[in-house]
């Protein structure tokens, strides 16, 4: 345990001065921990914000700390040297739209400076008059401009860019209430901006929607790299970039999955491992942490990951309230 009583625990960031900060999806608070001494165990706490609309998503630029509530981004400048007392944040957009429902936002700057922040389905399968639903947006936020980047994603929260040639790399969650073991939510890989990833006319690449899946032939549509479990809910993924884990890890693909909440035999809560081959081409999905389901019953469900420096990982749990390390040594 790197933290604990760290409430709702979500989607993290983290600082070069190794502050690493949390965004909550319950509860309206962003954290920020530090881990003074060197013993990887964070020991400082500090509450940058709380009563905030479910902050799920933060991202750190130039010193300044990026927050995601449902309609909105904030920003809390200079926030290093301001962990006791960071102030009221600026508002940067507050555009996006205020469902609810699949309204809490992972974010993340992407190589090109700019924010990326995903705009869930408002619903669990329906078509969208606002083009804005379903899809994963880029803010440019010093001009304050917003475009759509990718659509066809029905609730993704989580990406990631590869460490070579800065492809675009994310999950999506699949729809509920087709079965227990349909449809397999996705790993995607975006070659190029513009791309469509099927949603809600086709699901995991190959599967028509009863409903909707006359209006689109999943031809037409972007396939996922990786089918992963049916309602496993994945969530936050890195590439592996550090050099303490065995080279077998390097580059590949890691997965918090936050866990099924309407299957009859949970499964997820765990960490997976997508690796790729040379050509970026999923090759295996495989366990990498496991424990947090026992017997059918959860007492932990992984979210976000994040390297530290050292080449360890980081994961939080928002059942568990807590942040996890994970390490290696011969």
């Amino acid at each position: 345990v790197y933290a604990e009583g760290i409430k709702s625990a979500r989607s993290m960031c983290l600082s070069d001065k190794g502050t690493l900060y949390i965004g909550s999806r319950d509860g309206g608070r962003v954290w920020a921990i530090r881990d003074e001494n060197k013993d990887h165990k964070a020991e400082k706490v500090y509450t940058i914000a709380k009563g905030l609309n479910a902050p799920n998503g933060v991202a750190f630029k130039n010193g300044d700390l990026y927050v995601a509530e449902i309609n909105r981004i904030l920003r809390f400048k200079n926030i290093e040297n301001n962990l006791e007392n960071p102030g009221q944040p600026e508002v940067v957009y507050d555009k996006y739209p205020t469902e609810t429902h699949h309204g809490w936002k992972y974010i993340a700057f992407g190589p090109d400076g700019k924010l990326y922040v995903p705009v869930g389905a408002p619903c669990n399968i329906c078509e969208s008059k606002d083009p804005i639903f379903n899809t994963i947006t880029r803010l440019d936020v010093v001009t304050k401009q917003m475009e759509i980047v990718q659509r066809g994603v029905r609730n993704s929260v989580g990406f990631t860019w590869h460490p070579d040639n800065k492809e675009l790399w994310f999950t999506d969650n699949g729809r509920d209430w087709l079965g227990d073991d349909i449809p397999a939510c996705e790993l995607n890989h975006a070659l190029k901006d513009g791309q469509h990833f099927g949603y809600p006319y086709c699901h995991q690449g190959d599967m028509q929607d009863p409903e909707f899946g006359s209006k689109g032939n999943c031809a037409d549509f972007t396939a996922p790299a990786q089918k992963l479990g049916a309602h496993i809910a994945p969530l936050g993924l890195e590439f592996y970039t550090g050099n303490q884990f065995p080279e077998m890890y390097r580059k590949q693909i890691l997965i918090a999955e936050h866990g099924s909440w309407n299957r009859k035999s949970p499964q997820g809560y765990r960490i997976s491992l997508v690796q790729l081959d040379k050509n970026q081409k999923a090759i295996s999905y495989t366990n990498f942490a496991e424990g947090w389901l026992q017997n059918g019953k959860a007492w932990g469900r992984p979210v976000d990951l994040e390297h530290l420096p050292d080449g360890s990982l980081l994961v939080s749990d928002d059942y568990a309230d807590v942040i996890y390390r994970i390490s290696y040594s011969k």
